[in-house]
């Protein structure tokens, strides 16, 4: 057998392992058996536990960032490529549950070398996701000078929930791919669909100030107070 071949079935069967007892408690043994090799095999191929866990987590992480950007695809309308890239997310993360919890559970709890790697991938899902959301901004309001800064701080949140939300369909029996993708868009897309819009959410006036009422009033013809409200960018 090819020792590509051979290579690809320890780790897969160290990703299982590695994703259903944990890295402390995963043995090298038990890694080899399920691979059907030897224990020094594994050790021949990858040199050590450790190096075989980084191996697994630049493997799954690759194939996940390369399944987001193929679902999202270019030349879509905004609201298309977002869901299409979270409906890829979701799919990948229900159809590797061993994998998104070496990269989302394991991996960032066992040592700083292991959480860098995956801080790497996440910061390159973040910046795509960034770029995705403030090219169609720009587009939808023609404001070319939209901060950056701004869209990325939605980015964070964006891939954030959708990490949680990957955790919490694969442990929900029934849970769809389309149904989490679904959940938030519906929870991040209203929001997103104003910033499009050139409109921003603004807070409530700080206490002992009265709030802005916007010529807003009752059918009294009393001013109505927003604490919280939705305006132009300008």
């Amino acid at each position: 057998m090819p020792r590509a071949v051979r290579e690809q079935q320890m780790l897969d069967a160290a990703v299982r392992t590695f994703g259903q007892r944990g890295y402390m408690a995963a043995s090298m043994d038990e890694i080899a058996e399920l691979a059907g090799v030897s224990k020094p095999l594994v050790y021949l191929y990858l040199n050590s536990k450790e190096d075989l866990f980084t191996a697994c987590i630049r493997r799954e992480a690759k194939a996940l960032t390369e399944a987001v950007r193929a679902g999202a695809r270019p030349g879509l309308p905004a609201d298309r490529q977002l869901w299409s890239g979270l409906t890829a997310f979701f799919t990948h993360t229900a159809r590797n549950p061993d994998g998104w919890a070496v990269l989302h559970l394991q991996a960032r709890t066992h040592g700083e070398v292991f959480a860098a790697e995956v801080a790497a991938v996440r910061a390159e899902l973040v910046a795509f996701v960034t770029q995705l959301i403030l090219a169609a901004a720009r587009e939808a309001h023609r404001d070319p000078d939209l901060p950056e800064r701004e869209v990325a701080g939605l980015a964070e949140a964006l891939v954030g929930a959708a990490e949680s939300l990957a955790d919490w369909a694969n442990a929900t029996p029934g849970v769809t791919a389309r149904q989490s993708a679904t959940t938030l868009m519906n929870f991040a897309w209203a929001g997103l669909g104003d910033l499009m819009a050139g409109r921003h959410w603004t807070p409530p006036d700080e206490a002992g100030e009265p709030a802005a009422t916007d010529g807003a009033t009752d059918t009294a013809g009393v001013p109505v107070a927003h604490a919280g409200r939705t305006s132009p960018v300008r």
